[in-house]
């Protein structure tokens, strides 16, 4: 590996998540940031959002690829991270500057997301959802695929418990996803312990 490769980890979800999803995807980036991984999203609202802060109040690095132009913030509530990547982190866009934020967008970015990440982490997602397509992307690339359980009534639930169900590795801690990788970058990541029973 070259020397300076550091693992990254994509995490995704709903934009109408739950409290349950923001507070899980701002954990588990900041877990995984604070262990050596580079957190990837789409700078999205809800989950997205969420994973970014989470790697930003620890002060680590997080990188957005957006589905417009890379002068462009999207969403307006995400003025505060928009302007956070750029001192510790990075803006990436396949899109022109100036390019406007249209629903036609997004499912094409979805494909970078992936493409910059080892594996892609799923919080809150519909079995049909940009997260889904994102996921599909991951699978396609060959990635490795990590899906948060949730309750079986809860709708937002629907699409990680299938993902769970297809060979997605469950995820209750960060270390279940960085022991996938301390084998391959020893020097580069960080211990984390499980959660505890509270």
């Amino acid at each position: 590996l070259p020397e300076n490769e550091v693992p990254s980890v994509a995490i995704v979800g709903a934009r109408a998540c739950t409290e349950y999803g923001k507070e899980a995807a701002g954990f588990y980036a900041g877990e995984l940031a604070n262990a050596g991984v580079n957190i990837i999203s789409g700078m999205a609202a809800g989950v997205d959002g969420y994973a970014h802060r989470g790697a930003i109040e620890r002060g680590k690095p997080t990188y957005a690829v957006l589905g417009c132009g890379v002068n462009v913030c999207y969403p307006r509530e995400n003025y505060k991270i928009f302007h956070a990547m750029e001192e510790n982190g990075g803006i990436l866009s396949e899109f022109v500057p100036g390019t406007r934020p249209v629903a036609m967008n997004f499912p094409m970015r979805n494909r970078i997301i992936s493409g910059l990440s080892l594996g892609v982490l799923a919080v809150e997602c519909r079995k049909k959802s940009g997260t889904m397509l994102t996921m599909n992307h991951a699978m396609e690339q060959d990635r490795d695929i990590f899906a948060v359980p949730g309750p079986l009534d809860a709708p937002l639930s629907e699409g990680t418990n299938y993902l769970i169900q297809q060979g997605a590795k469950l995820v209750t801690c960060a270390r279940d996803i960085l022991e996938e990788y301390w084998g391959r970058f020893p020097d580069k990541l960080g211990r984390a312990a499980p959660l505890t029973p509270e």
